[in-house]
Order: C-alpha cells, then sequence, then structure tokens
C-alpha cells in the first residue's frame, strides 16, 4: 500500500514539473477554444480570401486562401499545443501530428486533431529535454506518438463525427421546426460558455439547414446581449459583444442565471425561423456556422456558400429574399426579440440595474 501511495506520488510530481494538467476544463474548454483560433486563421480566413478572390476575378487571391486552408490540420495542432503549454520543439513537431490527423480523419478531421494532438502534445511534454539529446528525442516522440496515432484511430474518430453530423443535419431535415429550436439553442449555448462553438460545428461538419440553425443561435446570443446591455455597456459593448462574442457576459450569467433567458428564448425562436420559414443554409465551411456575427463571419459564411452553389449550378442567382432571410435571421430578429424579452425580465425583476454590465 505504502508503495502504491509513493509511486502515485512519485508520477503526480511529474506531472506538475511537466505541466500536464489532465482535466476537463484543460482539454474540454482551453484546447478546443484554441482549436476554433487555429481554425479561424487556417480554413476560416482561407475560405474569405478565396472567395474574395473568386468575385473579384483576382486569381492570386484564390492560391493564398487555398494555401490558407490546406494548413487547417497543422495550424489547430499547433494552436491547442499552445494552450497545453507545449515547450517549442513539441509545440513545432504538432504540425505533422495536425496534418496527419486531419488528413486520415476525414470528413470529421477537426475532432480527430483534438483528441490527437492532446495525447501527442502530452507525450511530447513528458520527454522534453528529459535526454542529452532532446533536440532529436522530442520530435521523435512526439511525431511518431501522433502519427501513429493518426493512423490507427483518426479515420475512426472522424467517421463517428461526421456521423453524428449527418444525423443532425438528416433530423434537422426531416422535423425543421424541432431540430431549429434544439441546433439553436444548443450552439448558441456553447457559443456563450467557456467552449467553442465553432469547432464543435466544424468537427461535425453542420452546414446546410442545421447550420443556419447554429448560426441564428448564436447570433441570438451575440446581437441579443449586445442590444439588451445596451443602457449598461453602451457603444462599447454593443460592438464588444455583437462583433466579438456574448461570453463576455459569463461572469454576469454565474452571478445571475435568469440574464441568459432571454437570449435562450431568442434562439429557440429564431432557429425554427430560419429553418421553416426563411430555410436559410450555411453551405460555407461548417465552422463559420458556430461563429455567429463575431466579425461578421457566420453571415459571410453564408455568402459563401451562396457563391460556391451559383458556381455548381444549384442555385440560379443571389436574390433579395436571400439577404433578406440573412439579415433577419442575424441582426433585425435577434435585436428585437431579444431586447422585448429583456425588457419584460427587467420588469419582473430577472434582471436587476447592473446585472449585464461588463467587466471593464
Amino acid at each position: 500500500m505504502e508503495n502504491a501511495v509513493a509511486k502515485s506520488g512519485k508520477i503526480n510530481a511529474f506531472l506538475k514539473r511537466k505541466g500536464i494538467i489532465i482535466s476537463g476544463r484543460r482539454y474540454g474548454i482551453d484546447a478546443m477554444s484554441a482549436m476554433a483560433q487555429g481554425l479561424f486563421c487556417s480554413l476560416l480566413i482561407g475560405t474569405i480570401i478565396n472567395t474574395i478572390g473568386t468575385q473579384t476575378g483576382l486569381t492570386f487571391l484564390n492560391d493564398i486562401g487555398g494555401f490558407a486552408s490546406a494548413m487547417s490540420g497543422p495550424a489547430m495542432a499547433i494552436a491547442i499545443g499552445y494552450a497545453l503549454k507545449c515547450p517549442p520543439l513539441v509545440l513545432f513537431s504538432l504540425a505533422a501530428v495536425g496534418y496527419s490527423s486531419n488528413q486520415l480523419g476525414g470528413a470529421g478531421g477537426p475532432l480527430a486533431v483534438l483528441i490527437i494532438a492532446i495525447i501527442a502534445a502530452e507525450i511530447g511534454k513528458a520527454v522534453s529535454k528529459e535526454t542529452k539529446i532532446d533536440i532529436l528525442v522530442t520530435p521523435l516522440v512526439t511525431i511518431l506518438a501522433g502519427v501513429g496515432l493518426s493512423a490507427l484511430i483518426a479515420p475512426a474518430i472522424g467517421l463517428a463525427a461526421s456521423s453524428v453530423g449527418q444525423a443532425i443535419m438528416w433530423a434537422t431535415e426531416q422535423q425543421p421546426f424541432i431540430m431549429g429550436i434544439l441546433v439553436s439553442v444548443m450552439v448558441g449555448m456553447a457559443l456563450t460558455l467557456p467552449i467553442s462553438s465553432a469547432a464543435i460545428c466544424h468537427a461535425l461538419g453542420l452546414t446546410g439547414l442545421a447550420g443556419g440553425a447554429a448560426l441564428a443561435g448564436c447570433c441570438a446570443n451575440m446581437v441579443g446581449f449586445a442590444v439588451m446591455s445596451f443602457r449598461e455597456n453602451r457603444w462599447g459593448g454593443l460592438v464588444s459583444q455583437g462583433l466579438g462574442t456574448s461570453m463576455l457576459q459569463m461572469g454576469n450569467i454565474v452571478r445571475n442565471p435568469k440574464i441568459w433567458i432571454p437570449a435562450i428564448l431568442t434562439s429557440a425562436i429564431t432557429g425554427p425561423m430560419a429553418t421553416v420559414v426563411f430555410k436559410l443554409q450555411m453551405n460555407g465551411p461548417a465552422v463559420a456556422s458556430g461563429m455567429g456575427t463575431c466579425g461578421l463571419v457566420g453571415p459571410i459564411g453564408v455568402y459563401t456558400g451562396w457563391v460556391n452553389d451559383v458556381a455548381a449550378g444549384i442555385k440560379a442567382s443571389i436574390t433579395a429574399a436571400d439577404w433578406i432571410a440573412l439579415v433577419m435571421i442575424s441582426i433585425v430578429l435577434p435585436a428585437i426579440i431579444c431586447w422585448a424579452l429583456g425588457l419584460i425580465c427587467r420588469r419582473i425583476g430577472w434582471i436587476k440595474e447592473g446585472d449585464l454590465t461588463l467587466e471593464s
């Protein structure tokens, strides 16, 4: 018994010395949020640049966009390693791990990248600076572990993630009203919580009507909180939440969860409106489904989908009705509905003065 306790103590001391912290927050929040940033700086930016190139006829932008998008796997893995505070040799070695896991994971590659990059990063950290030939050992172990795991489990992880995403999209097509509510509310809440709705949408490949519902939920939270808290936070708060993130309200939500009710109810209303009334589809990159109005990435993603559909002959043209649907779901309806519901919550005392004030 004493030997087991002593051994456990040595392991814990080793893990602490190496900065290996095994926790849900570390892997499910920190790593996933960083992964979303990696996605933004590769696939998403690449898609936007490519769309600009297509619309302007500047073909060199299509090349640049293609290069950026192709690096999504390495960008995600390196971002994850940065969040896990990896030493330089481990961090740089994760480029190969991200590429292999993303490629072998197929449509569900992002989830494979998340899982495999975390494991490879922690293994790399464990061996880092433990030998006199660290410059050889650390990259070798990190890459062998990551690429080996990619070959073994990335296809299965990717298939599982893709299957779940396909099931959600199929269910949304079959039951647009019910699924419009569920997808909108859940993705919208994920956006406000300290987890990455963008990474979730990309990992599951949520596009089509389900992507439109996800976009509606994100916009309901971002635009909703921005408008609802205008009296407390004025223009700075409107911009930081409406074009930044509703996650800024998380501290206030912990103190008074009732302030979240208007945004959640708004997403439950605008989600089915997106799927049933406007039939809004996100046929751009799946990651944009979980971005909302952050940097206007969500609406730009919808527009990118329109452009791609027109080029493929699936869609005849971009109509005024398309633009009306996008503006209504992304900005107008979230602003009006959440503001009105927030006013009701203020009147009945669920939201008090200062409850929505952002910390400076």
